[in-house]
């Protein structure tokens, strides 16, 4: 079986490479289904998803139900008669009635190693727990979230550089190739679906503004790990005189050393810039963005902000 007719659901920018993949290699993408529109910024116009972007350029028909369960968009869904859904980073949860429309499956690329990390944030999870290593999975979907069985797995590496941003993109060029190849062994009915170890499971629940708050008493790795983690989504942050202090960039010094201050505490500031104590090791900002002001490197915020050794952060 060659070229299948698919219904494609996607909203963020992890999927506009794979939706074009799925172009390029000849598959009927017959309906692109994406979130509805929203406020791009305070009192703007209403904005597109990067999917409905993508769709435009490609010619693509596009649909936009504020829930894809509802009787209207199912009845749309069943009209065009799909082989398959694909669905990546799309942001709405399937009923298990909309999920049996399709003649073959649904399928979804899910960025993690399954069972590990299901749910909305496995990427900037992954880098928060010092993972090593990630990578994408394919798998057939089922109402229970990222828990259907898998088709196929690809390993990508997590660095010491990366950030949750580098990372997406690593992982965003990894998918098309998985999926196209997936789609293959679909067509030709080679795919072996392979339920995930309920035992090995764990959870990637989206990032709030509590969850990315430095706690300084954590180690120093850790904290490195969160500010790296974060930056796809917000920013790190502690306080600093009262006022937020996000932090983009940090490395560590002496990490199993415990320091003889407090945590939170700066131990030193130089043009390098601002070290603060943690609960084991020692961190240095290196850029910073003070509430109401421009991001900056460490050096260049302290010339205009007299940030002493002594001082908590924090508090």
């Amino acid at each position: 079986m060659g070229s299948m007719k698919i219904v494609f659901f996607g909203s963020s920018e992890f999927a506009r490479r794979s939706l074009r993949a799925l172009v390029e290699a000849k598959h009927e993408v017959a309906l692109v289904v994406t979130q509805p529109d929203k406020p791009r910024s305070r009192g703007l116009a209403l904005g597109g998803t990067a999917i409905k972007d993508e769709a435009a350029a490609l010619g693509l028909a596009v649909y936009q139900p504020e829930s894809v369960n509802s009787a209207s968009s199912m009845a749309r869904l069943e009209q065009v008669e799909p082989d398959l859904f694909v669905i990546i980073a799309y942001g709405q949860k399937f009923s298990e009635k909309c999920l049996a429309i399709p003649r073959i499956m649904p399928v979804n690329v899910h960025a993690s190693l399954l069972p590990k990390y299901r749910g909305a944030a496995p990427i900037n999870r992954a880098i928060m727990n010092g993972e090593t290593r990630t990578g994408n999975s394919v798998m057939k979907v089922t109402p229970l979230m990222d828990a259907g069985p898998v088709i196929l797995q690809s390993c990508v590496a997590i660095e010491p550089s990366d950030t949750a941003i580098t990372l997406e993109e690593k992982l965003a060029a990894d998918a098309p190739g998985l999926l196209l190849k997936a789609l293959r062994m679909i067509g030709d009915q080679t795919a072996r679906l392979t339920p995930q170890d309920e035992s090995q499971k764990t959870f990637a629940p989206k990032l709030t503004a509590e969850t990315i708050r430095i706690r300084w008493e954590s180690r120093a790795e850790e904290i490195r790990n969160l500010v790296r983690a974060s930056l796809s989504w917000s920013c790190a942050y502690t306080t600093c005189r009262g006022k937020r202090l996000k932090i983009y960039a940090v490395f560590c010094l002496s990490p199993d050393v415990k320091p003889d201050v407090a945590p939170g505490t700066v131990t030193e500031v130089s043009a390098q810039g601002i070290c603060v104590a943690c609960g084991r090791g020692i961190v240095c900002i290196t850029e910073v963005q003070l509430e109401g002001k421009k991001r900056l490197a460490a050096c260049d915020f302290l010339a205009g902000f007299r940030l002493e050794a002594g001082e908590r952060l924090g508090r």
